[in-house]
């Protein structure tokens, strides 16, 4: 392969000889640790990802000290999935660092791009990879690598896909005979190169569309052999990062070493990491802040709706699930602060008699519907609830008469309750008046809230303190890095 073919990402393994027969058995515990740490280092992937892309947008440029932690993110992830179900390649246990450690058996290495093009950063993450996507799928059966482009959730690429079949036959093999087959080695790698460039690619680190090429074997094509720790690379080879180069060679581009002084440091790492996790709980707060002022400007009537919801019944009653409602604090009841009146609408869903609506403490309505044949709903009201059906026959009293309720409503047509909350377990109950069956009512619940400003506000001063605190926890090491 020339060296205008060669691909800007490059991925080598060697393979470890020997290899134990049975600590495979046991890696996919052993690597929790790196597990945990990679899943927070992500969230910082993704966002400083977010970053780049508006920064190619506008300039063209990759942030280099972006650039950095994010190669770093894949080499750290590489390293130790080579170790566990994406190779079991190697029994030394993975480093904890973003940098090229020349010693361990697993690199990865992508070349710096001087120039990115702006309109490919537009579409080429979502649209020109997607046939890439659906490979990688196979190879991968989902894929951390693309989870958060794709939609996919946390876990490891290789867990049930052609490369995690593979290395598991492989290592099935290994406890057999005691050796590695040499054929799915360089299978295994090939698809684990492929998965690699594409994740580069839906990274923005390159332009350089993944060819459709499964070379396979441990060591880039176009690429020498990786030297052996503490050997120094043959003449014409690219050393690694951490390797001096000979002398009159140049250090490759992007070859992961330090962007700015003292480099990618554990300490600029946890800033990073706590930034990208205030960031996110700031989109959190300012989402739900933002939620709460809207609803605010849609009362009606001083009151926020909850939407509406039909419910049907063959039996005598339908119940909600216990409400609980313990907020107080001395005499100040919080949920009467927080919730303030409910109001409660009913309309019999197809025009039947009178209908009943009634508000009462759980026990209550627990001992009047002891052998009455109801349904319990659970569900929103925006959607069909679930029902859950309890056996019996007709109550003995109409509800009407039961004297138990805390609040009630009853007649022909609509009807409407209205409850100052209290603390307290509550259930709401619809029936017939006469207590009949079968039941199907219409329901439209809304409420005053009247905490629902502060709450709103406090939500939203809250994201924005998150937002500025993850964005100088973010800004300060990339400054000190550039």
């Amino acid at each position: 392969m020339s060296a205008a073919e060669v691909y800007p990402v490059r991925v080598d393994a060697s393979l470890d000889a020997p290899l134990s027969r049975w600590l495979w058995l046991v890696k996919w515990v052993l690597v929790i640790p790196h597990y945990i740490v990679l899943a927070v280092l992500w969230i910082g992937f993704v966002i400083l990802s977010a970053v780049a892309w508006v920064a190619i947008v506008a300039t063209g440029r990759y942030p280099r000290a972006i650039f950095e932690f994010n190669v770093g993110v894949l080499r750290w992830t590489w390293r130790v999935q080579y170790y566990a179900i994406g190779a079991f390649g190697t029994d030394r246990y993975p480093p904890f660092t973003l940098a090229d450690d020349p010693s361990y058996p697993a690199h990865l290495e992508i070349e710096y791009p001087q120039r990115l093009s702006r309109g490919l950063a537009l579409v080429k993450w979502w649209l020109l990879a997607i046939p890439q996507y659906i490979i990688v799928g196979l190879f991968t059966g989902g894929g951390l690598w693309l989870g958060w482009r794709a939609g996919y959730s946390y876990g490891s690429w290789a867990g049930v896909g052609l490369i995690g079949i593979l290395a598991v036959v492989a290592a099935v093999v290994l406890l057999v005979t005691g050796r590695y087959p040499d054929q799915i080695f360089d299978f295994v790698l090939g698809m684990n190169r492929w998965v690699l460039r594409v994740a580069a690619y839906a990274g923005l680190m390159t332009d350089r569309y993944p060819p459709f090429r499964l070379d396979m074997g441990g060591h880039e094509p176009g690429t020498l052999a990786l030297p052996l720790a503490g050997q120094e690379p043959l003449a014409g080879q690219e050393p690694l990062a951490g390797q001096e180069p000979l002398a009159g060679q140049e250090p490759p581009l992007g070859a992961g070493g330090p962007a700015g002084p003292g480099g990618w440091t554990a300490a600029r790492i946890a800033s990073v990491v706590a930034g990208a996790v205030l960031v996110l709980l700031s989109l959190g707060l300012l989402g739900g802040g933002g939620a709460a002022l809207w609803a605010q400007t849609q009362r009606q009537g001083g009151y926020v709706d909850f939407g509406t919801g039909r419910y049907t019944t063959p039996s005598y009653a339908l119940a909600s699930d216990t409400i609980g409602m313990h907020v107080t604090s001395g005499s100040w009841d919080a949920a009467s602060a927080l919730v303030g009146t409910v109001r409660i609408r009913v309309t019999p869903a197809y025009g039947s008699g009178p209908v009943f609506l009634g508000i009462v403490p759980a026990g209550a309505a627990d001992r009047y519907l002891t052998g009455v044949a109801y349904a319990t709903v659970q569900g929103t009201l925006d959607h069909h609830g679930t029902y859950t059906l309890h056996a019996g026959s007709a109550p003995s009293i109409p509800p009407t008469m039961a004297g138990i309720w805390a609040a009630q409503a009853s007649g022909p047509g609509t009807q409407t309750l209205t409850w100052a909350v209290k603390s307290g377990d509550w259930m709401i109950v619809a029936m017939n008046a006469d207590g009949s069956r079968p039941v199907s009512v219409q329901v439209n619940v809304a409420a005053t809230l009247p905490a629902l400003p502060w709450i709103a506000t406090g939500l939203l001063i809250g994201g924005f303190a998150c937002l500025v605190g993850g964005v100088l926890l973010i800004a300060i090491p990339l400054r000190k890095m550039s």
